[in-house]
């Protein structure tokens, strides 16, 4: 009924982090730039944590949606007030805020983890990746 909430409100919240620590990040290359060390941060082969977010916050924003299509075809969002046909009466927002509490929390959290997991897997790679260019490095 309206589990696609959950997910949504994260997505609200980790868009705003996001945008928070690009302007952090950007800062941060800008006074590289000005120490002159700008050639260090482009060589450098990892992925800005903003841009990680990202992966995050598409998921998110990609599941909201398809979820809140699914419940408007099924008739349980509407154009009208109160837009959840569950928010109608008592018994049904009981039920309703049931499902946000089981369903969209579990989803919210099982994309989290994935997320979590896919940026492990970078930081794996981007190490992996770090040492072969340091072995190569000093063979020259």
């Amino acid at each position: 009924m309206a589990c696609f909430i959950v997910p949504g409100t994260e997505a609200i919240v980790t868009t705003a982090i996001t945008k928070i620590v690009e302007k952090k990040e950007k800062k941060e290359i800008c006074s590289c730039e000005t120490e002159g060390t700008v050639e260090a941060v482009k060589e450098e082969k990892v992925l800005p944590f903003s841009r990680k977010l990202r992966w995050l916050n598409n998921m998110l924003w990609g599941g909201t949606a398809l979820l809140a299509f699914e419940h408007v075809w099924h008739g349980e969002v509407t154009p009208f007030f109160p837009f959840l046909t569950a928010a109608g009466n008592a018994q049904d927002a009981v039920q309703m805020l049931k499902e946000m509490a089981t369903a969209g929390v579990g989803m919210a959290v099982v994309v989290t983890a994935v997320w979590v997991g896919m940026v492990a897997i970078a930081s794996g790679v981007e190490k992996k990746a770090a040492k072969e260019a340091e072995v190569k490095g000093l063979e020259r």
